[in-house]
């Protein structure tokens, strides 16, 4: 939704690494392990990833979804930042609740062209699991089950949640609550972005 809204690049390593996976890379297959299981993969590979995406893309903005996720992931984006003369204007944090976390893996539908998501129980999608966008097919992703997702819970509250501490020190963090509908939580990070992009 951000980069149909505002054309700003949106990337996950989550994406990059399915791609990897699905193309049969190397690197798709060494980690394809971990993200069936829920783990995360190493620092390096993702720190690695994310500056490759950022020389190719992140020169005139970016929006990162699940990056970073370890202190030393949020580090790394600093220098990376700092060599590249730019800076990190708004760091997110959707709060949401174990419960809706749950509801909304457990329903997840995910095109497998561009990546748009939705949910399963939206009545535009029931009969026909068709992509709006692409006309990709809507489908479960692999790693969406509730063991993959304790694992997750328990690698967030290990390794992400000490974040919000260190953006908080950067005065750029800004708490959002994830538990309303789609709609409400865009327009809220929407207008977070245009009083960034007006500045």
């Amino acid at each position: 939704m951000i980069t149909r809204h505002f054309g700003i690049p949106v990337t996950s390593p989550g994406a990059i690494l399915r791609r990897e996976r699905d193309l049969g890379t190397p690197l798709g297959q060494e980690t394809a392990e971990a993200l069936r299981s829920g783990g995360l993969v190493s620092d390096k590979i993702i720190i690695e990833l994310i500056e490759d995406w950022l020389r190719l893309h992140g020169g005139h903005g970016f929006v990162f979804d699940g990056f970073p996720r370890t202190l030393l992931q949020a580090e790394s984006l600093m220098s990376m930042l700092t060599k590249l003369r730019t800076a990190l204007d708004l760091v997110i944090w959707l709060e949401v609740s174990e419960e809706t976390v749950r509801d909304r893996i457990t329903g997840r539908l995910q095109c497998g062209e561009c990546g748009f998501t939705t949910s399963s129980s939206s009545a535009q999608f029931a009969n026909r699991p068709v992509c709006p966008y692409c006309d990709g097919r809507l489908e479960r992703r692999n790693d969406d089950d509730l063991g993959v997702l304790q694992t997750r819970l328990q690698e967030f509250h290990t390794k992400t949640e000490p974040l919000a501490a260190f953006y908080k020190k950067l005065s750029i963090l800004h708490r959002i609550d994830g538990n309303r509908d789609r709609d409400a939580v865009f327009s809220e990070i929407s207008r977070l972005i245009e009083d960034k992009t007006q500045k």
